[in-house]
């Protein structure tokens, strides 16, 4: 059997530093002890997730339109193939990032503008000025009559493309070919992690799970184990009522601080909610939707669905027609953002996202992503520890780039024939039913949840030795743990 490239996590406490313990378990005189190896949770590979620059917000609200006081320079959209703006989708606020096309032709009689990195109405953090809103690794075409926004008032910045240019767009375009290379290794380190997220030991070993999935017709309700750091939950149908249409999402036991972990299984899926706010401060931020097999995902409704998501399958197509979505979105395939009927402005609203994640292995070998704060200037990330370190490319205009935006490197590749949009409707809710996922999550003995478990500053552990007695054999265990106040 293939050796599990994904180790349960460790939370670190509220997004702060990882700290990993070890469990010293002293042996009596004839038994044979043994110590739990130590493992550690992840943010989101290539520095993704949280906020990043000098002044970010202590404090994320809901959505709304007030005046702008806070930047984040991380990306919130990102796209592995082509991103599509069609019928009356509105804004997608934060900065964003696309590998393949951006295209824009909307409906007659819709709003022609579409917005990028500051939106009328959302969390209110755009991208830092001057730096670049939306980057486009392919062509960038508006259609006539319509016109791309990356401005607001005050608040303005760059669209970068690296192919050619069709239509409007304002206040600034920027032409450098290679625009995308700084990001092309994120779709290929996104699969990775979402399929990690889902399975432990390849598709045949679902990650286990802390609670279970219910689906009431006019709600679903996912009840966690109200102890674990990383509630995790699989879903294996849509989340629609019974008859295909909207409902709510209700979460229950989730302690506070804990991350929020959803699988949604399937080659096929759609979301259909009436979902608004979650009943727990800071859970918005901590909450990760992961699709990691699905070719086609449709999201829909008229609420405000709250979370970010994650899309691993880079042959995907996402058709994304909520009326806002709160939190990073990242796809490895392409993205339609759309609106279903006569309904219009949809909008992405950028959200970061602070949870512990599994970990995943594949870790770069270079510099360490750096942890992001809210004071100071951020540090590029790195890529994989195979690719090839490549400088940012910089604006042939001279405008800046933002400063601690992600940057894993490696030669730009084309995102290759993606899916052709479409334009209707194309999934079948399916009907209630109820997922357990096979299993509770089981921290490592000693307990491996950071916020439960030892006291910061408050211990250190002394040295190890071992006694074990087996078979003709002996050795010897001496296990001493010494605390001290910090």
């Amino acid at each position: 059997m293939a050796t599990s490239t994904c180790r349960r996590g460790i939370g670190r406490g509220g997004g702060g530093s990882v700290r990993a313990a070890a469990v010293a378990v002293v042996a009596a005189a004839a038994m044979v002890g043994a110590l739990a190896p130590t493992a550690m949770a992840d943010p989101l590979p290539g520095g993704l997730g949280p906020c990043l620059g000098s002044d970010c917000p202590t404090n994320w609200s809901d959505p709304h339109n007030g005046t702008v006081t806070h930047h984040d320079a991380n990306i919130n959209v990102f796209v592995g193939g082509d991103f599509l703006v069609r019928e009356a989708a509105a804004e997608a606020e934060g900065k964003v990032v696309t590998l393949g096309d951006f295209d824009m032709d909307k409906r007659p009689g819709a709003s022609q503008i579409y917005n990028v990195g500051v939106a009328g109405v959302g969390s209110r953090v755009p991208p830092p000025n001057g730096s670049d809103y939306l980057t486009v690794g392919g062509n960038l075409t508006v259609a006539s009559g319509e016109r791309l926004l990356a401005e607001e008032g005050v608040n303005h910045g760059v669209v970068k493309h690296a192919q050619n240019l069709s239509g409007t767009v304002i206040p600034t375009t920027v032409k450098d070919p290679d625009a995308a290379a700084p990001y092309t290794g994120l779709r290929d380190q996104l699969t990775r992690a979402s399929q990690c997220y889902a399975y432990d030991d390849g598709k045949d070993h679902r990650r286990p799970t802390t609670g279970t999935v219910k689906n009431a017709g006019f709600e679903t309700v996912f009840t966690g184990d109200g102890t674990s750091a990383l509630q995790v939950f699989a879903l294996d149908a849509d989340l629609a009522s019974a008859q295909g249409g909207a409902q709510d999402i209700r979460f229950e036991s989730i302690p506070k601080g804990a991350t929020v972990l959803v699988n949604v299984y399937g080659g096929t899926r759609a979301i259909s909610t009436l979902m608004g706010s979650l009943p727990q401060a800071g859970l918005r931020e901590r909450l990760m939707w992961n699709f990691p097999d699905a070719t086609g995902i449709g999201l829909k409704g008229s609420g405000q669905f709250q979370g970010s998501v994650l899309v691993g399958n880079p042959s995907s197509m996402t058709t994304l027609a909520m009326s806002g979505t709160n939190g990073r979105f990242y796809t490895a395939g392409s993205l339609t953002h759309t609106s279903e009927g006569q309904s219009g402005g949809q909008e992405l609203h950028a959200y970061p996202f602070e949870g512990d994640l599994p970990s995943c292995g594949e870790e770069p070998t270079t510099t360490p992503t750096p942890t992001p704060t809210s004071t100071g200037t951020p540090t590029p990330t790195p890529t994989s520890s195979t690719d090839t370190p490549t400088p940012t490319p910089t604006s042939t205009t001279g405008t800046p780039d933002p400063t601690g935006t992600p940057a894993p490197t490696g030669s730009p590749t084309s995102p290759g024939p993606q899916p052709t949009p479409s334009h209707s409707w194309p999934y079948m809710p399916g009907g209630s039913g109820e997922s357990t996922g096979g299993g509770l999550y089981q921290p490592g003995p000693g307990g491996s949840l950071s916020h439960t478990g030892f006291d910061q500053g408050k211990w250190v552990l002394g040295g190890i030795a071992a006694l074990l007695l087996a078979a003709g054999s002996a050795a010897t265990l001496m296990v001493r743990r010494a605390s001290r106040r910090g």
